[in-house]
């Protein structure tokens, strides 16, 4: 092997939860070059990274706003046949990803149609990996690509994994957020949904149970006004709005996140930083890895990973003690 192309379009926290097996490909094809083919909003989150050789930006959501979008997307993809990938992986399982990989190769490998959500998709690959759907994302991630360049990642590997998130001129008015003489705390206060997002009350009871310095980073408008409640009920403070690698850096220097299940908060386990992800109608199990420093806390309502309830508010019934019990744990303070 020499050339490899893999596909992860999106969306942030699945693609960081891919990234890691880039560091043991390596391992063990260390002159291998792999190129990445992702939805442009989130290149961002590659950039910098060591170990892939090109970011390949697509806009593929673009279709759906102008079907005349289609063919400059397919025209821009099919430029890149001529890097003559000698395998193509796509870790993302949709048609349209599958698509994706049909155009740049003919060997290309990808899920069994009973271990992705879009079954049709497996109908173009040359070689079919089979993994249970419900099992953590990680794993599979890592199952799947490794079966396709034929060698072993373990659980102790990635366990034992090097922090594999990477940043250049990060916003450095950022670091006058933190603090020399108090631990620092990040709160992720946004997610995709508004279900997978934590009450705004019980983040800023946790801010005023700990005293150490809480920083608040928002994405949008609304996570904006979220995290202005939270500073107003509390000493947290309400970062500046940041791009994606002033995030990696600040995450990499934080003593401790406390995030909804979403990319930023999913950033630290990357990172090897300690991290608290709270879920509610996701299920903890699939979405994270558990280590010493990296914990989940999780409502009581049942998750089908099959089929998740965009309707269940159980994130909120979440004690905030329990959270904060864990993070002065994690913090080693009383």
């Amino acid at each position: 092997m020499e050339k490899v192309a893999i596909i992860k379009l999106s969306a942030m926290g699945d693609i960081i939860h891919s990234m890691v097996a880039l560091e043991f490909i390596k391992k063990y094809y260390p002159s291998i070059k792999i190129d990445w083919f992702v939805e442009d909003a989130f290149s961002q989150v590659l950039e910098y990274n060591p170990n892939i050789n090109k970011i390949i930006k697509l806009n593929l959501k673009s279709i759906k706003k102008s079907k005349k979008n289609i063919f400059s997307q397919i025209s821009f993809i099919k430029a890149f046949k001529e890097e003559n990938y000698d395998l193509v992986i796509d870790a993302q399982g949709l048609i349209k990803s599958a698509l994706v990989a049909r155009i740049l190769g003919k060997n290309i490998v990808g899920f069994c149609k009973n271990s992705t959500r879009e079954r049709f998709a497996s109908f173009f690959y040359t070689k079919k990996v089979s993994i249970a759907y419900d099992k953590n994302v990680i794993e599979r991630n890592c199952f799947l690509i490794s079966k396709a360049l034929n060698f072993d990642i373990s659980t102790e590997d990635i366990l034992n994994k090097k922090p594999f998130l990477f940043f250049k001129s990060e916003n450095k008015v950022v670091y006058d957020f933190l603090s020399k003489d108090k631990k620092n705390v990040l709160l992720i206060v946004g997610a995709s949904w508004k279900s997978k997002m934590y009450s705004k009350e019980k983040f800023a009871k946790i801010a005023s149970n700990i005293d150490e310095n809480f920083i608040i980073a928002w994405g949008n408008e609304e996570e904006k006004s979220i995290a202005s409640f939270i500073s107003d009920n509390s000493s947290a403070k309400v970062l500046p709005k940041i791009d994606l690698n002033s995030l990696k850096a600040l995450v990499s220097k934080v003593d401790l996140v406390i995030g909804n299940d979403t990319g930023p908060t999913h950033m630290a386990w990357a990172l090897n930083t300690p991290s608290i992800t709270i879920f509610g109608n996701t299920p903890d199990y699939r979405n994270t890895y558990l280590t010493n420093i990296n914990r989940t806390v999780k409502s009581k309502s049942f998750v089908n990973p099959f089929k998740l309830n965009k309707e269940d508010f159980s994130i909120n019934e979440i004690n905030e003690q329990e959270i904060i019990k864990i993070a002065k744990e994690l913090l080693c303070i009383e």
